[in-house]
């Protein structure tokens, strides 16, 4: 049964914590979800069977799904939440309500109060959040009230007011719990003072108070009260696991627009976030094929205009990752730091997700697109005349000097070509010389591949730097092949491409495709010259004991080994142990042997 394309989306979902999004086949958006792995919650729904019938007909449902990445579990569930609460998609019940996550909120008032909240108003006060656990918002109040003096009651404590004596302390006063500033008997600039050191605990910054807690506990423990010692250990675990911040929602960040690109050599994906009063509520990825060389300056700025037509947006300022002009009408901001940077690297991060799901996808509908893909990619980045669809890869092994070997892998469009793999015994070099090696080598491989007319590869690489890539060039000379077939080596540490007659080398993106395809050969040659020289080693142990026994050849060999594993338990083991694997004539010989006295 050929693979759907639902199939091909679920199979290609990376495995990273986020929200998917389920749309039926008129492309409405039915069930809106939370994965701390995305790939395996998605597929479960396919796999499984499901016994509640409304899961059952949400997955008959079921036509396309789409995801947006996010930093962590957390922020997952809240941006489930918000896309929720937006669209109240059909399948979703239980967060269709008007109930949010808590928040705390530090009241704009002349004495602010301290005090959790599920409502956010636009009234100039402070909200810190939200919180996925109301037990986290009630630890971190508690650790407030307990380290700083703050009034609960709601009065208005104007300057006029206090001064005419209007309120009287009630009882958190007395407890110690309230300086008392409804009868002035706590200075303005005291209490804000408190509040200011109150934020940075909210931000995150709680590094004094955890410490203060830390002595709390110790204090207690050294006492013998291990019931509150424990509490107190209960809430610095509970405050040191707990996020501050989520870049998922934030309230200052206000009805913005964020904008990302991420780019190869045919194609730009450009993703779009809308924020609306701090809340991601959509997330858009376009694709755009690349006719001209344009920059990532020119086609941001024309993916800009096109999704907002789309989508009607009419925010008045965008976050982007650099400079672009798009009229004067609209603010541009390129974020430094703090949130806004946070949200607009969110949205690389979707963008880079995209595309990388976009490739995965190509790679099983349309193999041959994938690798032009990546063949017009690596003549690009190495700075070829012409696509490297075949590639040789060499690289020497002489492990403690002994038995020098080199292997030759074979890549064609971008995939290793096996049955092309070919060993060399080195023949003309006494000891171990990688350089002559790798000239003898190269001078074997060409010069057999010229006298039998088959084709040549258009790159080289080398498994080395500077000194290898000379001696392979040498070779290349004496068979008037340079110039003719491009050649580049790879030094292992800094992962450095060096070209004939530059003395500056390539670096190349470490996370490119083309550094990437150039160490998967690097590596399979390395994996393959050492299998062909452990090989060469063993046959040569073999040798040195075991076929100086008259009358034994290998096959017999063979068998003990497997059987023994080592020459000195064959030379130590019994006779009918022996002839149990061999049978009595050869078992006799090869007792013989090690027991002649």
């Amino acid at each position: 049964m050929p693979e759907t394309p639902l199939d091909i989306q679920i199979k290609t979902l990376p495995n990273q914590p986020g929200v998917y999004q389920y749309f039926d086949t008129d492309n409405k958006l039915i069930y809106v979800g939370k994965a701390k792995d995305l790939k395996k919650r998605v597929s479960s729904y396919f796999t499984k069977h499901h016994d509640y019938g409304k899961t059952r007909v949400l997955v008959k449902n079921i036509a396309s799904v789409k995801h947006i990445v996010v930093e962590t579990e957390s922020d997952a569930l809240l941006l489930e939440n918000n896309l929720i609460k937006k669209y109240q998609p059909k399948y979703n019940v239980m967060l269709k309500d008007d109930k949010s996550y808590p928040w705390i909120c530090v009241k704009n008032e002349r004495f602010p109060r301290v005090f959790p909240t599920r409502r956010v108003i636009k009234d100039g006060s402070e909200y810190f959040g939200p919180y996925t656990s109301m037990k986290t918002v009630k630890t971190l109040l508690g650790l407030i009230k307990g380290l700083y003096q703050l009034r609960t009651c709601n009065y208005d404590l104007s300057e006029a007011k206090i001064n005419a004596g209007k309120y009287k302390v009630c009882l958190e006063y007395h407890l110690g719990n309230c300086k008392g500033a409804c009868e002035g008997k706590e200075t303005e600039e005291e209490y804000h003072s408190n509040i200011a050191a109150i934020r940075e605990i909210l931000k995150g910054n709680f590094k004094d108070s955890l410490q203060q807690f830390r002595v709390q506990m110790k204090k207690h423990a050294e006492a013998m009260q291990f019931e509150d010692a424990q509490k107190i250990k209960e809430k610095l675990e509970i405050l040191e696991n707990y996020q501050s911040k989520s870049t998922v929602v934030n309230p200052k960040i206000s009805n913005v627009d964020v904008f990302s690109i991420v780019s190869d050599e045919t194609y730009a994906y450009i993703n779009f976030l809308q924020l609306s009063y701090g809340s991601i509520i959509r997330s858009h990825t376009l694709e755009i094929k690349k006719k001209l060389q344009e920059t990532d300056k020119e086609l941001l700025e024309i993916a800009i205009t096109e999704i907002r037509q789309r989508f009607n947006s009419n925010s008045k300022e965008i976050y982007v990752p650099f400079k672009v002009n798009i009229g004067a009408d609209i603010k541009v901001s390129v974020p430094k730091l703090g949130d806004k940077k946070s949200i607009v690297e969110l949205s690389k991060r979707n963008a880079m997700y995209f595309r990388m799901d976009k490739l995965k996808q190509i790679k099983i509908v349309d193999p041959d697109r994938h690798a032009n893909r990546i063949m017009a990619q690596m003549k690009a980045d190495l700075r070829l005349s012409e696509e490297p669809r075949h590639i040789e890869c060499f690289d020497n092994s002489n492990i403690q000097g002994t038995n020098p070997v080199a292997a030759c892998v074979v890549f064609k469009n971008g995939k290793p070509s096996k049955k092309d793999y070919r060993h060399f015994n080195i023949k003309t070099v006494e000891g171990p010389d990688d350089f002559a090696s790798m000239e003898e080598v190269v001078y074997r491989r060409y010069k057999r591949l010229l006298e039998e007319g088959e084709p040549l590869p258009q790159l080289i690489i080398i498994d080395g730097g500077k000194g290898q890539l000379s001696s392979a060039l040498k070779s290349l000379e004496l068979l008037e092949l340079r110039g003719k077939i491009a050649i580049i080596g790879i030094a292992k540490r800094l992962e450095e491409l060096f070209y004939p007659d530059d003395p500056i080398p390539l670096y190349l993106d470490k996370k490119s495709e083309t550094l990437k395809i150039i160490q998967q050969l690097r590596n399979e040659a390395h994996r393959f010259g050492i299998e062909h020289h452990r090989n060469r080693r063993s046959k040569g142990a073999l040798k040195t004991e075991l076929q100086n026994i008259p009358g034994v050849g290998e096959q017999t060999i063979i068998d003990l080994m497997k059987q023994f594993k080592t020459v000195k338990r064959i030379a130590n083991a019994k006779l009918d142990e022996l002839e149990a694997v061999v049978g009595l004539s050869r078992a006799s010989k090869v007792y013989n042997y090690y027991h002649k006295e």
